[in-house]
């Protein structure tokens, strides 16, 4: 059973940055695509940044691209998300996930974390 764990959220002030990381229990994670979405209250989910396998191709949202950049260390297992510029609208739960090809649709991913509270004050 794959498992994703995230860890680094909590509270920051608008401005400043925080630092996710999503480590996944499978040693196959270096064949995997992987992705990170994020939920805030009354929304729906969505995306955020994903990366190649690889780690030669990033693809961001409008809304974080320049503040947020993902980064992967797959001698760890590891995803991260860098995140800098916070901005109270950043505010949500952030999940990482993994999948088979570069893609910015929740369905396109098959395996989830159970997702990190990400809050910015104003």
């Amino acid at each position: 059973q794959v498992q994703l764990v995230e860890s680094g959220g909590g509270l920051v002030q608008s401005g400043g940055s925080l630092r996710l990381s999503c480590e996944m229990s499978d040693r196959t994670f270096s064949s995997y695509v992987m992705g990170w979405f994020r939920q805030a209250p009354g929304k729906e989910r969505e995306f955020v940044a994903t990366i190649s396998w690889n780690g030669g191709r990033t693809y961001y949202a409008d809304s974080v691209k320049g503040r947020f950049t993902i980064s992967r260390d797959n001698a760890k297992n590891t995803v991260y998300l860098q995140m800098d510029s916070l901005k109270p609208e950043d505010t949500a739960v952030y999940y990482c996930a993994e999948g088979l090809k570069v893609g910015t649709m929740s369905w396109e991913y098959d395996y989830w974390g159970q997702g990190t509270q990400v809050t910015v004050s104003s």
